[in-house]
């Protein structure tokens, strides 16, 4: 089960749940603002949120961070590399709109891992990086649900911007040809700023 919370400071972003429906636990995709929002919504559903997972360390994905684990400790999950991004207010972009959004403490993940639920093991996330909107960008594939978390390598309708600090145009056209539009045709791609759309709508716009 995939749901969508709606988070706002300079920006809205779209922050996901996976939720395994046998034992309600699950991921929490992407908190990028009203932290302790987000811990109330978690309480009110009876939820347990085994980790937080990153798709890139731009503040707009992280911002509700600090908040969400004052209220209940949670390890969060980073792709290689993504220290930059949650510890340097340039790279992550705060800086740049009057805000200080720092992470310490991530778990690295790499190219192929998995991660699963401790209380359900067959619910799981596959790990795929996607450099070119940062270095750190990372797919997170759930094969229960056909879906997968792109963050903002792909939109509905349109690419990821390559423009900001670590960019890279050509890994990103890359990144999409071969990362996602591989993927199953009826995959959803749930990303950060766009409604969900699917690998097959998105591939027919740049046949």
């Amino acid at each position: 089960m995939i749901r969508t919370i709606f988070v706002t400071d300079v920006f809205t972003t779209n922050c996901y749940v996976s939720i395994d429906p046998a034992t309600g636990h699950g991921f929490l995709v992407d908190p990028g603002a009203e932290g302790r929002r987000l811990a109330e919504t978690i309480r009110r559903n009876d939820w347990t949120i085994e980790y937080v997972v990153l798709t890139h360390g731009h503040f707009d994905h992280t911002g509700g961070i600090e908040a969400l684990l004052a209220e209940m400790p949670i390890p969060v999950l980073a792709y290689q590399g993504a220290e930059k991004y949650l510890t340097d207010t340039h790279m992550n972009l705060s800086a740049y709109c009057d805000r200080n959004v720092v992470v310490p403490g991530h778990r690295p993940l790499h190219d192929g891992d998995r991660i699963r639920l401790q209380a359900n093991p067959g619910f799981f996330l596959d790990v795929i990086g996607a450099p070119g909107h940062t270095e750190d960008s990372t797919l997170f594939l759930s094969g229960a649900d056909r879906a997968c978390f792109v963050g903002d390598t792909i939109f509905k309708g349109s690419l990821g911007n390559p423009g900001y600090p670590g960019g890279n145009a050509d890994q990103l056209l890359s990144t999409i040809a071969q990362k996602i539009f591989t993927l199953p045709p009826d995959t959803v791609l749930y990303s950060g700023h766009s409604e969900p759309t699917t690998v097959e709508a998105e591939a027919a716009r740049y046949r």
